[in-house]
This record gives C-alpha cells, sequence and structure tokens, in this order.
C-alpha cells in the first residue's frame, strides 16, 4: 500500500446475478442484483484501507451529517425517525410536509471514477499515495459473469463502483455527497427525501422553505493549496 498500487492480480471479479426480491422473474437482467465475488486477500487490504479512510472521511465537514447508510449508528430506522421527527413537528405547528423521493437507478454501476478522486482530494483531502492507490484500485479492473457451467468473456470496468465491494459503499458515499448541498434534509443511501413544510390558511397553500437550497462546502487544504466547489 506504500507504493500507491493496488495489486492487478486482485482487480479480476466474478460477478454473481442475486434476484432482488423473491418472486421476481429471474430471466429478466433488470430483477437481479450483481454481486461482485472477489479473493480473500483483496478484501483484506480494503478492509485495511476502510480502516484508515473511513475516520478522515466521515470526520471532515463536508461529509453530510444526513447520511444515514453506511455510517456506524445510522440506519434506515434513523433516517425515518428523522423524517417523521420533521412531519409531527410541522404539524404541531399547523404546517403541511411535502415528501419527495428520489430513486438514483443502478446508482452503483454509474460512478464516474474521475468524479470520484477529484472529490476526494478537492473536498476530503485526500492526497499523494493514498490517491494514488485509490485510483490503482477502481482502474483497470475487469469482471466476468458466472451461472453454473456457463461463463461471460472477460470485460473492462471503466465505470461504478460494484456491490461486493468492501470500500464500494465508503466510497458512494463520497460521491453523493454533494446531494446535501441542495436537498437540506436527510439522505438514505441511494435515496434522497426532500421535505418542504408550509403554512396552511383557509383558501391557500403558502410554501416556505425551511432553509437556503444551498450550503458551503468547506475548503480543505491539500498540496495545490485551497480548493473549494462551487455549488450554483
Amino acid at each position: 500500500m506504500q507504493t500507491g498500487k493496488f495489486p492487478a492480480s486482485y482487480k479480476r471479479a466474478q460477478v454473481l446475478p442475486l434476484l432482488k426480491k423473491a418472486g421476481l422473474d429471474s430471466s429478466s437482467p433488470g430483477n437481479n442484483r450483481p454481486i461482485s465475488n472477489l479473493s480473500t486477500v483483496s478484501k483484506v487490504l480494503e478492509r485495511l484501507a476502510l480502516t484508515r479512510l473511513r475516520p478522515h472521511l466521515l470526520g471532515s465537514a463536508n461529509f453530510s451529517e444526513y447520511q444515514s447508510a453506511y455510517r456506524k449508528g445510522h440506519s434506515t430506522e434513523t433516517a425515518l425517525l428523522e423524517v417523521l421527527d420533521g412531519v409531527y413537528k410541522a404539524a404541531d405547528n399547523e404546517q403541511v410536509t411535502v415528501l419527495i423521493s428520489l430513486d438514483l437507478l443502478a446508482a452503483f454501476d454509474t460512478v464516474d471514477h474521475e468524479i470520484l478522486l477529484q472529490r476526494l482530494q478537492s473536498e476530503f483531502g485526500v492526497t499523494d499515495t493514498p490517491l494514488d492507490w485509490l485510483r490503482s484500485y477502481l482502474e483497470t479492473r475487469t469482471q466476468f459473469v458466472k451461472l453454473g457451467q456457463h461463463q461471460s468473456p472477460t470485460v473492462g470496468l471503466d465505470v461504478g463502483v460494484p456491490q461486493g465491494f468492501i470500500l464500494g459503499p465508503l466510497l458512494f458515499a463520497i460521491y453523493c455527497s454533494p446531494v446535501a448541498d441542495f436537498i437540506a434534509s436527510h439522505v438514505y443511501s441511494t435515496i434522497s427525501m426532500l421535505t418542504t413544510r408550509s403554512s396552511v390558511s383557509p383558501c391557500t397553500l403558502t410554501t416556505h422553505p425551511t432553509g437556503s437550497p444551498f450550503s458551503p462546502r468547506v475548503p480543505v487544504t491539500s498540496s495545490s493549496g485551497i480548493c473549494r466547489t462551487d455549488c450554483s
């Protein structure tokens, strides 16, 4: 890891399609979740990297306090409690709550590596050898699908952080971190929930947002100086 290189021999993954829910048509690709199986040594290396990266990334001011997934002590339950608490408080103040849920399709599979690496550097201060290691970890990966005795050709993996990777969930949370800049509510995994509370009169419904939809990203110092993110 000190060389900033992830071993190329551990970058080949076997993808196993798993049915998302019992009763779905297994012949439809959209009903299956692609799980990447990696070597044990690869997962050990990822776990070691995770123990060093997670405290640094989660301790950053740019990591959303509303991110519930992939954080210790946070879950779908805490996300639901946060939303319900806001709804109950709004009801006590004779306000209406509108909840909009945004579902990102195949979110893990569409992560742009360059954007992710740039975000890690400019917003979370990951530079030098750790950044080189993560770049090596993400790039030049390959995968193939195997079902029974049948195996597909091996193809390159140019985008995404496949499900089954140890670092995948944390990297995906970092990739989605700017969502908190313009959705000032609660985020769980790939579901973003935006709540707007409004005052109600007998004849009209007037919307009054609870706060500015934008919040400034905190600059971090890196080898290239002070980096900022423009949210406009």
